[in-house]
């Protein structure tokens, strides 16, 4: 059985954060959330959402960028030259420019099991505390349906309604606590660090505010099967 600790440093050197770039800016990077790299080294998988107000770089001179602290711990910046979204899963890859990366293997997200030790590494309010990447460790709690219950149907938004026009798909609800910023990151078994999952969302109490004073300790994650299809595109 590997030992975690290593399982963890294979995974930290493949994540990388999402965000846009503008010379004329101070700070000159915006974090958007957390992505890691895939299929030949020079794609990023994130969500869908975590893109979505990204602006288009054909009309600013703000890019959608990836971003990864290095061994110096200066950030290295690549562009996005493209991306290819599925709106449904909200699943995205971004295709970067520069050498190949070190991608994560895919692992086969249909075997996970309820009780299953799992683990995701991103970049937790990464806005306010940097690009260093966190590992949070915990299980699948469960395996639900996607169409969760609403409290009101002032809750019942453009994302809501697609979810449930393309039908219900099961997603893998977490007992980890995660935080704004962790939306794209990997979840990968602890023992073989492939990836089973997309953290996708948050369940918070209350307000958003209250994600950092008073975590749930409830994710959900897209499995990682929608992201081959995306891929496969």
């Amino acid at each position: 059985m590997a030992d975690f600790r290593d399982t963890v440093t294979l995974v930290k050197r493949s994540v990388v954060a999402v965000g846009t770039f503008m010379p004329s800016r101070n700070p000159q990077f915006r974090f958007l959330g957390t992505g890691f790299v895939v299929g030949d080294g020079k794609q990023v998988a994130t969500n869908a959402h975590v893109i979505a107000a990204a602006p288009d770089s054909r009309s600013s001179d703000e890019r959608l960028v990836v971003a990864q602290e290095s061994s110096s711990g200066r950030a290295s910046v690549r562009p996005v030259e493209r991306d290819e979204r599925d709106p449904d899963h909200d699943l995205a890859v971004l295709w970067i420019g520069g050498a190949p990366m070190t991608p994560l293997r895919l692992g086969d997200s249909d075997t996970a099991r309820d009780g299953q030790d799992v683990a995701l590494t991103g970049f937790p309010l990464g806005a306010s505390m940097g690009i260093v990447p966190v590992t949070h460790r915990g299980i699948i709690a469960a395996i639900t349906p996607v169409g969760q219950p609403l409290p009101s149907a002032s809750q019942l938004d453009s994302s809501v309604v697609r979810r449930l026009s393309v039908g219900r798909y099961p997603v893998f609800q977490l007992d980890i606590v995660s935080y704004p910023g962790n939306s794209g990151s990997p979840l990968y078994d602890v023992n073989s660090g492939e990836v089973l999952g997309v953290l996708n969302m948050v369940f918070i109490k209350g307000m958003r505010e209250n994600a950092i004073s008073s975590p749930s300790g409830i994710s959900y994650a897209i499995p990682v099967s929608h992201l081959k299809a995306l891929l496969a595109r």
